[in-house]
């Protein structure tokens, strides 16, 4: 296996980036490039990675889907008492990347991750279907389960509680990622690509660089 993976290459040639072509405003740069990966009408467009290290120092990475850029920063969600849950309350700096293969592009995030506030995360949970809003109370995230069944009998109980409205758990909600750095990577011929860094300065602006790749 390790030849076959060291024999897989491919030479990137769909596209370039420079300073001069980049919005000044790295959300708006991101939008940008994100509505043209839809046009390639890929699943699940919205993945990312996203990394957090508890007090423990140790990275910890798994993939979400983001659900909104606003107010100057990425939003997902989750269970707050979830593995990465437990990880932001000890240490609320994370980092996310997006990878999207159609056009040889990649956008990493780094930055410190607040709440949302109770009545924006109350008011996603009730535009998710019903479903979701119950396995939002079913599972324990995280938690070493007995088996499958474990799940299954808890999603009967919830069920039939909330066979209507499903009130949002205390313990699920959203988190915005509030950058301080976004790199922009567009893949080029001979891994010379190109990578454009955005870093938050003090006074609110960016400041764009160039970085070798």
């Amino acid at each position: 296996m390790k030849e076959k993976l060291q024999n897989q290459r491919v030479d990137y040639q769909k596209g370039a980036l420079s300073i001069d072509q980049v919005y000044k405003d790295p959300l708006q740069q991101f939008q940008d490039w994100y509505e043209q990966f839809e046009l390639s009408k890929p699943k699940d467009p919205n993945a990312f990675v996203l990394a957090t290290a508890g007090n423990d120092d140790i990275p910890h990475a798994r993939v979400l889907l983001l659900k909104g850029v606003d107010q100057g920063g990425f939003e997902f969600y989750t269970n707050y008492e979830s593995a990465k849950g437990q990880e932001l309350a000890e240490n609320p700096q994370a980092s996310m990347c997006f990878f999207w293969s159609e056009q040889e592009r990649q956008v990493r995030v780094e930055g410190k991750v607040v709440k949302l506030r109770p009545e924006e995360s109350t008011a996603y949970f009730h535009s998710r279907p019903h479903g979701s809003q119950v396995g939002a109370w079913v599972s324990p995230q995280s938690q070493e389960i007995a088996d499958r069944k474990v799940l299954e009998d808890r999603a009967q109980h919830y069920a039939d509680k909330y066979a209507e409205e499903v009130p949002r758990p205390p313990h699920w909600g959203g988190y915005r990622l509030m950058p301080n750095r976004i790199e922009f990577w567009q893949g080029r011929s001979s891994r010379l690509h190109d990578r454009i860094l955005y870093t938050l300065q003090a006074d609110g602006s960016w400041q764009l660089s160039r970085l070798a790749p």
